[in-house]
């Protein structure tokens, strides 16, 4: 076994994450004129306010992507990113400070 393997049930093809929270679509622009990388648990309501998107629409919601990786967003550019929601309290503090407490007030 090496550090960080993951021995899977041979029966089983795919680990599922986030397989019962609900997901949502959002178009991301990039207006800057640097590239952006928003990590895997970054609450994406606060992210780079060079980002354009459904801000409101995000709130609660961060990439639903493997932990510890990241979606980069260069100059100019947009896609469309998949966000899932927050689990447990889903209470957010710091980043840039928009929240500072509970997602769903």
């Amino acid at each position: 076994m090496k550090p960080g393997e993951i021995i899977t049930n041979k029966d089983k093809d795919f680990i599922h994450a986030n397989e019962h929270l609900h997901t949502i679509l959002v178009k991301v622009s990039n207006l800057g004129d640097r590239p952006i990388q928003v990590g895997s648990h970054m609450h994406f309501f606060e992210v780079n306010r060079a980002l354009e998107f459904e801000r409101d629409k995000a709130r609660g919601f961060r990439l639903n992507v493997p932990a510890g990786t990241a979606a980069r967003f260069e100059p100019g550019d947009s896609k469309e990113v998949e966000l899932v929601a927050l689990a447990g309290k889903r209470e957010v503090y710091g980043l840039n400070n928009l929240t500072n407490g509970s997602v769903d007030q």
